[in-house]
């Protein structure tokens, strides 16, 4: 398991953060998503069996969010 903290230009309504946990929740591989509205940041556990975090930014790239930044931890 690994965890990814994912730094988005500024989201613009609570709303976004559905939608985002909403697509990364659905993905395969993906236990746990937490969106943190006021500081613009993903924070998403996934399977690295599964998938990795190159997908899970280029998931919330297709939804039409900036991803800045991506820090990748093992837990």
């Amino acid at each position: 398991m690994n965890k990814v903290t994912m730094k988005l230009g500024d989201l613009t309504c609570p709303s976004c953060m559905t939608k985002i946990e909403g697509a990364l929740g659905k993905h395969d591989g993906v236990k746990n998503v937490k969106v943190l509205f006021n500081a613009s940041k993903i924070k998403a556990e996934f399977d690295d069996s599964e998938t990795n975090a190159d997908d899970l930014a280029n998931l919330v790239t297709d939804l039409g969010y900036t991803v800045k930044s991506s820090k990748v931890k093992a837990l």
